[in-house]
């Protein structure tokens, strides 16, 4: 007789079977920025203003300090999905983090009062 998994436990397979699918990550933030200048006469001044940019960063902590590095359009679209594959990984660790409390709390009892 085949053996039928418990909700809980489908529901892990699922969330290891998906965090398997995940391809490369990084951590940090895209940031796109258009500034204006110092220079009073610049078009970034004007009314409309022209602003500067766009200027986009990755900022990431390492070793708890900032670090931030430029990145052209080309490299902020080509590794994007990256950043959304670390949201995604943290998101899923998170679910499976509660499921196994919760898993833990009922095979022991220790929820209940």
């Amino acid at each position: 007789m085949p053996h039928n998994p418990s909700p809980p436990e489908r529901r892990r397979r699922e969330l290891l079977a998906t965090i398997a699918g995940i391809g490369f990550i990084l951590p940090g933030t895209l940031n796109v920025a258009m500034n204006r200048c110092g220079k009073a006469r610049c078009a970034c001044h004007a009314d409309p203003p022209r602003l500067h940019g766009p200027y986009i960063t990755w900022t990431r902590k390492v070793s708890g300090k900032t670090v931030t590095r430029r990145l052209s359009a080309e490299q902020a679209e080509r590794y994007r999905p990256w950043f959304e594959d670390n949201r995604r990984l943290r998101q899923l660790i998170g679910e499976l983090e509660a499921l196994s409390l919760k898993a833990a709390e009922q095979a022991e009892g220790w929820g209940e009062k």
